[in-house]
């Protein structure tokens, strides 16, 4: 079979215009002969240079913005980060932006782009478990199924993705669960997409995602964790220290220790909203429970109930909303959206 001839004076299609930000984590870390630890080493083209096929994805620009590990991350910095994807998305030449980022905080990250940027066109996020040199590195085929993802016509209109592990999944369902597996994200509710033999594969419809319109975020909100005997004593030094919002991971179903009570009555009574939502991972919180500390006495109480945010998530959603001066209904209601 012979290849069909182009035409003189007619132009191929040209590929996507995807721009890839790099800003850290593992996938731009190396093992230092000395320490034997992962340190941040790599530029986005030296990241690139170990990805092959990946400029036959797409027409790339290269932006090296940061080479933070995960946990060095700030919700500032978040924000930052923010709005210069949305400078990005705004120039008429950019068809889609992958983002590199370290993932111990990647799930809120992309949360917070995907809460508060207006857009149909696609916002990847990626990062790797393992670092360059290490057997197994996920990194470069991570890249790879970014690029390609973002270069998808199918994925306009799916808000902020996450890819990951052969699999891309939607930010405001993204959850890490495992410290070291390369599968190490999870959805409840499954992938929005696959990877098989044909490239990036769409799977499920556009997910309902939340929206909030504010200039800025408010980094003041503590996350509490609670666990046998925990009682008010930090959930107190929270709101000495100023805290504008309280969201606690409760037991089970949104259940609280009894000697934690008094001071989410206080912060309430003070105007301070505090979300509930699980230290189980997966699953919502719900009203069951009417002993001191259940979840219908929170509700009573005037707790937010988190839905099945996670804890992290849930912070950054009362961050964003806080911020932006929702009011105590407009707040319950964006809790309770699913």
């Amino acid at each position: 079979m012979t290849a069909k001839r182009v035409k003189r004076g007619t132009k191929r299609p040209s590929k996507p215009h995807v721009l890839v930000m790099f800003t850290g984590g593992t996938i731009s870390m190396k093992i230092d002969p000395l320490t034997a630890a992962a340190i941040p080493a790599l530029s986005g083209r030296d990241i690139v240079s170990q990805v092959p096929g990946l400029r036959r994805a797409a027409r790339l620009t290269l932006e090296d913005y940061a080479q933070l590990p995960g946990p060095h991350v700030t919700p500032r910095w978040m924000w930052g980060l923010k709005q210069r994807i949305e400078a990005h998305l705004a120039d008429p030449r950019i068809d889609g932006v992958v983002v590199t980022h370290g993932t111990d905080t990647i799930e809120e990250t992309a949360f917070l782009v995907d809460l508060t940027t207006e857009t149909s066109k696609p916002v990847v996020f990626c990062g790797a478990m393992r670092t360059l040199g290490e057997p197994g590195s996920d990194g470069p085929s991570n890249l790879l199924i970014a690029v390609q993802t973002a270069a998808n016509p199918d994925a306009r209109g799916h808000g902020v993705l996450i890819a990951v592990g052969e699999e891309i999944l939607a930010a405001g369902e993204a959850v890490k669960t495992h410290t070291q597996s390369l599968g190490a994200f999870k959805s409840g509710i499954g992938p929005l997409a696959i990877l098989d033999r044909n490239g990036v594969r769409f799977v499920r419809g556009a997910v309902r995602r939340r929206f909030v319109k504010t200039g800025s975020i408010d980094p003041r909100v503590d996350l509490h964790v609670m666990a046998t005997g925990a009682d008010d004593a930090l959930l107190r030094a929270s709101l000495a220290r100023g805290a504008r919002g309280l969201v606690i991971e409760g037991t089970g179903a949104g259940n609280v220790p009894p000697l934690a009570v008094p001071a989410i009555h206080d912060a309430i009574k003070a105007g301070v909203p505090v979300v509930i939502t699980s230290r189980c991972g997966a699953g919502s919180v719900a009203p069951l429970y009417g002993y001191e500390g259940g979840g219908a006495q929170m509700q009573r109480l005037g707790c937010i109930l988190g839905g099945d945010l996670v804890g992290q998530k849930a912070r950054i959603l009362l961050m964003v909303a806080l911020a932006a001066g929702v009011s105590d209904l407009a707040l319950k209601a964006l809790f309770e959206a699913s």
